[in-house]
């Protein structure tokens, strides 16, 4: 049990190393993907929320003006 301890804490301490150091992966994968990623999010939402209001039939009601009748005022009982 000692020495799986002694590696666990040799492993976090290289890996608190190497994040501060930045030596772990290249520090540019968002300056290489995050436009086109960040674009190609967009455009899917975009796509499946299009499909989903124009092409799946959903009633969405979103406002109950017209919709509901208010009930008759019970006037009290004398």
């Amino acid at each position: 049990m000692f020495r799986f301890a002694k590696a666990a804490v040799n492993l976090s301490g290289q890996t608190a190393r190497q994040v501060r150091h930045g030596s772990t992966a290249p520090q540019d994968f968002h300056a290489k993907y995050g436009t086109s990623m960040l674009l190609g999010g967009v455009v899917f939402c975009t796509a499946v929320w299009a499909f989903v209001l124009t092409q799946t039939g959903i009633t969405w009601n979103l406002s109950p003006v017209g919709k509901i009748m208010p009930k008759k005022w019970r006037e009290p009982e004398e």
